[in-house]
């Protein structure tokens, strides 16, 4: 609806930029942020270069937006299953087949996000550092309310919900990592009824 309320001019910007950020995903995902240049974006993105810096100060201006758009696509899309307080353990179900449907759809982005900030020489995105930590703080907070839900109504064992938050993020992403390295021989898709298992099974009464 909003970019229907754009001029023909403005919709052509907006999808020039989208077609930058496209290409340098792509790139930063196979040879990483250090190897890649503008020159080498602009000519994926068949622009001139000119075009790029229309758009972007410089590589790093560029590659904190595709950080940050993929930062609140995570967030949003990992905070809709959270809205079931109701029924925590579905929600928790939920929450583990949202995580399994976000890294199926946006590999690449993943890709480049757990390899470039896993380096101990990255830094780059250090101004993004508080406004991610802010997404992610409220993602825990919600997931940790779900637990305390949970727990108020004898669905699982009286543990401390952070804790237990803390806990599935970490088993999803051991299994997520397994899943990268190793798609055709661990496919995370027939891994989300095992996570729930795992992890219910062992905090849950029944």
């Amino acid at each position: 609806m909003e970019e229907q309320r754009l001029s023909r001019k403005e919709q052509e910007k907006l999808w020039r930029r989208k077609h930058v950020l496209s290409a340098a995903l792509e790139l930063f995902s196979k040879k990483g942020y250090h190897n890649i240049s503008m020159r080498q974006i602009a000519k994926k993105a068949e622009f001139a270069i000119g075009t790029l810096y229309k758009f972007f100060r410089n590589k790093e201006d560029l590659y904190k937006e595709i950080v940050r758009e993929m930062a609140e696509e995570y967030h949003r899309r990992l905070m809709e299953p959270l809205e079931r307080e109701n029924d925590a353990i579905a929600a928790i179900e939920g929450y583990i087949n949202a995580k399994l449907d976000l890294f199926s759809d946006h590999k690449s982005s993943l890709l480049l996000y757990l390899s470039e900030t896993q380096s101990p020489s990255f830094n780059i995105s250090a101004g993004l550092d508080k406004e991610m930590q802010k997404l992610y703080n409220e993602l825990m907070d919600r997931l940790a309310k779900i637990f305390e839900s949970a727990i108020k109504r004898k669905k699982i064992r009286k543990r401390d919900p952070r804790a237990l938050a803390i806990s599935l993020e970490g088993l999803t992403n051991s299994f997520l990592f397994y899943w990268l390295e190793k798609p055709e021989e661990h496919p995370f898709e027939k891994d989300a009824s095992t996570i729930a298992e795992i992890f219910l099974k062992g905090v849950s009464y029944e």
